[in-house]
């Protein structure tokens, strides 16, 4: 009789799983619907309108976009993220608002460079008032040090109190079995490393004492024009409260045209020089000169903050695990000195980022409209200063609110597809975990591809908060949509990408658009809340894959 009754216990299960798998289905269902286009829209209307004043950190903007995220995080019933019973964490900064100079001397004749038109700079350091005299200009091809690929281009040289020159990104070396390629064996071929990187730049010039450190900017290899850097370098720049390590006295950007006079003056082709810092044999050159720079600051410190939202998970064994869902609110806040009215002084940033923003409020409505949390807790998180160089990340990743090694996956949001829908999705962290599974099961089910990032040479993957969750060992997922859209010519996906970096991209032109198509975007937020849920209610955690750069961070 015992197993007989096992038995049809055994019959009855298998009979009943079919209509529990219905019931997760229409139950995953209606929390996808919460997930829409006019909700997107909406937040982001009122995040990217001129009440917000472009949402720089330490402003009215900041105090007006956080009180929005957190009276809509308890609307949706969520608790406090932070577990001091806020939905704030604070996020100690310091402020600099510089008035650089910067002027070098080469054979005799000085030239006094124009801020922020030819260059820009500022300084770390805790002093008002910063001179650099008469410190020595040396060219150091791209100024990295990389021992994996035994490639060094500074070759011992002491550069203590030296003014650095040195080229954006990895070097481009070329395939000696195909010259029109990039060969796979140095710095990843085509795709960027942290190495081409200008915080990693930096980061070695303050390792090995440089005074100063100037990167040459070239849009091409950049992906972005020069005026990127131009918005970027005015105004206040920030740096967490006592963490100046990261950067020389001065780093500070030069306008292509302008780096190519200096290396003309020393008496150099710049081309040839740029050429000859592909090889690992390249030795640095010095520009036959000195630079000098006077920066004048005024300094403020303040506390930005993180917003941090709570949904604790249902399994008491489990719910003090966590997923991480992350999008900057910051953006460039107001450059009163462009020309027009106050609109046209405002950095927006719709898409960058009010819309990641707003995708996160999507997503915290779907994870709501649930009928039961999933296992594990969901940490939605809104962070400060990424347009500063990740800071709010940073922050969280070093200072985090629940435990580290507790959080199994960071989901990042950073720009949400704007111009239609896709036949696939790019997986800009593909190959690093196992996270890669996860999406490509659920973009499948979406009657979608997974495929590797498009654009490998923008090095996205080191440009936006997940990195900062990925170097303390948290496995990262980071999506785009930018090929392959449905009923558009191949050439569109680059045409409206392209389109908007030039003309948009950290520029006040970022602003609420009538062209938009945001049905992408919600299949993508979609897929994001899909892939969340499988991670929040799954036996497995995710992990790194041996080949990535930041599986033994983990161990």
């Amino acid at each position: 009789m015992p197993c007989l009754l096992a038995a049809i216990g055994v019959a009855t299960s298998l009979a009943a799983a079919p209509a529990l798998l219905l019931a997760a289905d229409k139950a995953e269902q209606r929390a996808l619907s919460a997930i829409t286009e006019p909700g997107l829209m909406g937040t982001i209307r009122i995040l990217a309108s001129d009440e917000y004043e472009g949402r720089s950190p330490g402003t009215e903007g900041e105090t007006k976009t956080i009180a929005y995220l957190e009276r809509e995080f308890r609307k949706l019933g969520l608790k406090p993220g932070n577990p001091n019973g806020s939905y704030l964490q604070a996020v100690p900064l310091r402020s600099q608002t510089a008035t650089p100079r910067f002027s070098y001397t080469v054979a005799g004749k000085t030239v006094d460079l124009k801020f922020p038109d030819d260059f820009v700079a500022h300084s770390t350091g805790p002093a008002t008032d910063v001179n650099i005299k008469d410190s020595e200009l040396v060219f150091v091809g791209y100024g990295v040090q990389a021992p994996e690929y035994g490639w060094d281009d500074y070759k011992g040289l002491d550069v203590k109190g030296k003014t650095i020159v040195m080229l954006i990104n990895d070097p481009a070396v070329p395939d000696p079995k195909d010259p029109s390629q990039l060969d796979p064996s140095l710095f990843k071929g085509k795709e960027m490393t942290y190495y081409g990187r200008w915080t990693y730049k930096y980061e070695i010039a303050a390792k090995l004492g440089a005074a100063a450190a100037i990167i040459v900017h070239e849009t091409k290899p950049a992906a972005y024009p020069y005026g990127v850097v131009r918005s970027g370098g005015i105004g206040e720049q920030f740096s967490l409260e006592g963490d100046s390590r990261d950067n020389p006295e001065v780093p500070g950007w030069i306008h292509e045209d302008r780096a190519r006079e200096l290396v003309a003056a020393a008496g150099y082709d710049f081309d040839a020089l740029k050429k000859a810092a592909l090889s690992k044999d390249f030795k640095p050159v010095s520009l036959k000169g000195v630079a000098n720079f006077e920066i004048r600051s005024q300094r403020r410190m303040l506390d930005s903050h993180n917003v941090a939202a709570l949904l604790p998970g249902s399994d008491p064994k489990l719910k003090n695990e966590f997923i991480i869902y992350s999008a900057h609110w910051d953006h460039l806040g107001i450059d009163e000195k462009l020309p027009g009215s106050r609109t046209q002084q405002i950095y927006h940033g719709a898409l960058d980022n009010a819309s990641g923003t707003a995708a996160l409020l999507e997503l915290a409505k779907a994870f709501k409209a649930l009928p039961k949390p999933p296992k594990r807790s969901i940490l939605f998180l809104a962070t400060t200063a990424e347009e500063r160089g990740l800071l709010g990340a940073k922050y969280y990743a070093h200072h985090p609110l629940y435990p580290i090694d507790k959080t199994l996956a960071n989901i990042n949001i950073d720009g949400v597809n704007a111009w239609g829908r896709t036949a696939q999705i790019e997986n800009v962290t593909s190959g690093h975990s196992t996270l890669d599974d996860l999406l490509e099961r659920r973009a499948t089910q979406q009657g979608r591809r997974m495929v590797p990032n498009s654009r490998p040479e923008l090095g996205n993957f080191y440009r936006a908060d997940q990195l900062e969750f990925a170097r303390v060992g948290v496995p990262v997922l980071y999506t785009k949509a930018r090929s392959n859209y449905l009923g558009k010519p191949e050439s569109y996906a680059r045409e409206v990408v392209d389109r908007y970096t030039e003309h948009d991209y950290h520029k006040v032109t970022d602003d609420v658009r009538g062209d938009w198509d945001f049905s992408g975007g919600i299949q993508d937020i979609r897929l994001l809340f899909q892939v969340g849920l499988d991670v929040a209610n799954g036996v497995a955690r995710p992990v790194w894959k041996p080949a990535s750069e930041f599986s033994k961070l983990r161990d």
